[in-house]
């Protein structure tokens, strides 16, 4: 697994989360990272995307709530999630798209993507 996730927990309806996703490795280049979520019996969804170049794209049932944002993205991203919903209840993955980083013996590694191992976060009514 070379993105980390954390941040996630258990929260009231209306409260607040920060989720964090970081590389474990260097990652030379990221064209794109973002927030997947999957609800129990449901598919997983995308939440919200941020390019290298900082353009966004969020999912209408969040939009106005949650922010994606980087500050390199090779370093990351955050999702700060505000006015949480019971329908909000998921297991969030990170995500990063057309990716090259070195592995653990060294060696410069291409992928299409990569994921995180998700984080849980539950909103209580």
């Amino acid at each position: 697994v070379q993105l980390q996730a954390s941040g996630g927990g258990l929260v009231q309806a209306g409260g607040s989360l920060r989720l964090s996703c970081a590389p474990s490795t260097t990652f030379v280049r990221i064209d794109s990272m973002g927030w997947y979520r999957q609800a129990p019996g449901k598919e997983r969804e995308l939440v919200a995307t941020i390019t290298g170049a900082g353009t966004t794209n969020i999912a209408e049932s969040v939009k106005g709530r949650f922010t994606i944002f980087t500050d390199n993205i090779k370093k990351g991203v955050y999702l700060q999630m505000n006015s949480l919903r019971p329908e909000d209840t998921a297991v969030y993955y990170c995500n990063a798209e057309n990716v090259v980083y070195y592995n653990y013996g060294g060696a410069p590694v291409a992928a299409r993507e990569e994921w995180g191992q998700g984080t849980q976060v539950t909103v209580s009514s």
